[in-house]
């Protein structure tokens, strides 16, 4: 449970320092040590909404709400991801 709470904590400060993609391989490993903590995938899905990674951020999300259906991290952050992936479909549409 230490090594848990110090690779999302070294996760939480990598977010601060914008630094996305060294926070999702710390979530990541959180993930290994405890599936069911909801916080990690609610963390991992923004740093995936930052690097436009909108499909990834949708799968974090939907995995905590079948864990905690009134999570509003996740229901919030799928919405953007949603968002980011029409945009991309109508951009696609427009080539």
């Amino acid at each position: 449970m230490e090594k848990f709470k110090r690779l999302k904590n070294e996760g939480n400060d990598c977010v601060k320092m914008g630094e996305y993609d060294e926070a999702i391989n710390k979530y990541s490993e959180c993930m290994k040590l405890n599936a069911e903590e909801c916080t990690v995938y609610t963390n991992r899905a923004l740093c995936y909404l930052k690097l436009y990674k909108y499909e990834e951020a949708k799968q974090d999300c939907d995995h905590v709400l079948q864990i905690e259906d009134s999570n509003i991290k996740a229901f919030y952050r799928r919405a953007l991801a949603y968002k980011g992936l029409q945009v991309r479909k109508k951009n696609m549409a427009g080539i």
